[in-house]
């Protein structure tokens, strides 16, 4: 990120959030979705995956249903009620037109203004390496609102009576080393911090890794991006607009 971020336009009321696995939103991003929940603007997430193959000492068929109801409970936090699993495999996401398709098609039906979704760069800020869902769902993602929008794309969505959705007007790219762009999330930072905690038993799988204290991880982050934006914690994201 360079100095002197930009303040995000909100002048928007609905937004749908698309991401790999559970837990992914709650890295920063959930911050800005409690401040915007609490606008009154409508927030609906959309997962890939059910973060099944996340947790190293649990079974995929125990994780599933375990990882889904904490991602319903971190939503819940911030202020979102609608949650949606699309189902692919946890760890083997593939960019494609499968992908393309299901992700056009919660567009399509969800007729947001906004599109967040998660780092599809190869890497971090800082020159951490990223995970392949996280690049397959992001690029898929931002390919989709185009799907969305082109009638003669996926006409499969017509007989599904999905109307074409051109409303999108930006999407909104969280863990980008290419933000430009932050919200100020002063005043909802410690229920971003929360919803990330729903995730105990994904946290707990980690260990005493680099993500074992949390809370100094995200407030170190969100301060530094509040100091660019001028407040006290911010969260940033790359803006592409439509």
């Amino acid at each position: 990120m360079i100095e002197g971020l930009a303040h995000i336009a909100e002048d928007w009321s609905t937004a749908l959030a698309i991401v790999a696995h559970p837990d992914d939103l709650e890295y920063g991003a959930a911050a800005a979705i409690a401040r915007w929940t609490g606008q009154g603007k409508r927030i609906t997430y959309c997962l890939a995956t059910s973060g099944e193959a996340g947790i190293d000492g649990m079974p995929p068929e125990k994780a599933r249903p375990l990882r889904e109801r904490k991602q319903r409970d971190a939503a819940a936090i911030v202020g979102v009620e609608t949650v949606e699993f699309l189902g692919h495999q946890d760890g083997v996401v593939e960019y494609g037109l499968p992908l393309r398709r299901d992700l056009a098609r919660a567009i399509r039906r969800h007729r947001p203004d906004v599109v967040l979704t998660g780092n599809f760069h190869q890497f971090w800020p800082g020159g951490f390496l990223n995970q392949a869902d996280h690049m397959a769902v992001g690029r898929a993602a931002v390919d989709a609102v185009r799907d969305a929008a082109n009638r003669w794309v996926f006409r499969e969505l017509l007989d599904e009576g999905l109307e074409p959705w051109q409303g999108v007007r930006m999407l909104l790219v969280g863990g980008s080393a290419e933000a430009r762009h932050a919200v100020d999330v002063s005043d909802h930072f410690e229920t971003g911090l929360r919803s990330l905690r729903a995730h105990a038993a994904y946290l707990a799988g980690l260990g005493d890794g680099p993500m074992s204290d949390l809370s100094e991880f995200l407030t170190t982050m969100a301060k530094e991006t509040g100091q660019q934006l001028g407040c006290g914690y911010a969260v940033a994201f790359e803006q592409l607009d439509v």
